[in-house]
């Protein structure tokens, strides 16, 4: 790992029935391969509880073979097929709302934030309530909003963010942040005075995605492979339940849970994101971008989310495969 020279240098930064286990410790990867070939008409997603990984089911053969892979298998009522349709029909694409599938209850969650008018939001919970159970609307304080303002840490187009995960490629070095920060400037600075180049962008994705990418030109910028000290030594994709850790320019580090994957938020400003992961962890303007993580492993990139880290709130975070993936490049 490079050790830190430069002052300024940020860091990178229905009814369910539980069918037993066998002894066997399943390894996450067979469970998703299992899952994968099981299908989306058999299966309705995973989530941890105390500690397990329990997959659900909608059938004893599927809770077989969840069982023969050394995984905690669930039966429950309503399939992912099932729950996705749900989806689809409930979303409205209002401002200021999201969806996701809650593995826990086997249900669709639709979370609707202050910008919701009561009419609206009475419509949702009547079209919810003829879902038969399949789907509830939570609320949320606060609006649904990409988390950017002007402050300190990294700088382009008049606007503050945190930087996410230093990542490589070869020899060239780069680092990831939000796209909707990306997306306002080409050049981006460690001083609010935009004195200390660091880089210049060279791909962003917002909406739709919320993942940017700026690549190194300041070879007296020392880069680190570490989070608030931690070394980044691989990315995945979380689990529902799984315990995760923030860190973010206006609020430092804070720690929460995964409640949901493969989220659909309509930010209340506008432009809407898919394929999301949600947390209860708090984060506020100027940590867009900030990376989440669960010890050495990345798993994300501060979107945007409601609430603050005095009140708590409900945030978003791209899942970082997808970036690695898009611009070929890796943690280190």
């Amino acid at each position: 790992m490079r050790t830190v020279r430069h002052a300024l240098v940020v860091a990178v930064a229905a009814a369910t029935a539980l069918v037993p286990a066998t002894t066997a410790t399943a390894a996450p990867a067979d469970l998703a391969a299992v899952t994968s070939s099981l299908g989306p008409d058999r299966t309705a997603g995973a989530h941890l509880d105390a500690g397990r990984l329990v997959v659900n089911v909608t059938d004893h053969a599927a809770a077989a073979a969840v069982r023969a892979a050394g995984g905690q298998a669930r039966l429950v009522t309503r399939s992912t097929r099932h729950l996705d349709r749900v989806r689809t029909a409930l979303d409205t694409g209002a401002p200021g709302t999201a969806l996701a599938l809650d593995p826990a209850a086997n249900q669709v969650v639709v979370t609707a934030d202050d910008s919701v008018p009561a009419d609206r939001l009475a419509r949702l919970r009547s079209a919810a309530e003829d879902t038969g159970g399949a789907a509830r609307v939570d609320r949320a304080a606060g609006t649904f909003a990409p988390l950017i303002s002007g402050g300190d840490a990294i700088y382009g187009g008049g606007y503050r963010c945190s930087l996410g995960f230093n990542v490589r490629s070869g020899g060239t070095y780069y680092f990831l942040t939000a796209g909707h920060c990306t997306d306002s400037a080409t050049a981006w600075f460690a001083d609010s005075g935009q004195r200390t180049r660091l880089g210049d962008r060279t791909g962003s994705s917002f909406p739709g995605n919320d993942y940017g990418i700026v690549r190194y030109t300041n070879t007296s910028v020392a880069i680190s492979g570490t989070v608030g000290g931690t070394d980044i030594t691989a990315a995945a994709d979380p689990v529902v339940g799984q315990s995760v850790t923030r860190r973010g320019s206006t609020t430092g580090t804070h720690s929460g849970t995964v409640t949901a994957l493969d989220v659909t938020v309509h930010y209340s400003g506008g432009g809407t994101v898919r394929g999301m992961i949600q947390t209860t962890v708090c984060a506020e303007p100027g940590d867009s971008g900030g990376p989440l993580y669960d010890r050495g492993t990345a798993l994300g990139l501060t979107s945007g989310g409601s609430g603050d880290c005095r009140r708590g709130g409900t945030t978003f975070y791209q899942p970082v495969t997808e970036a690695l993936a898009k611009y070929g490049v890796s943690v280190f």
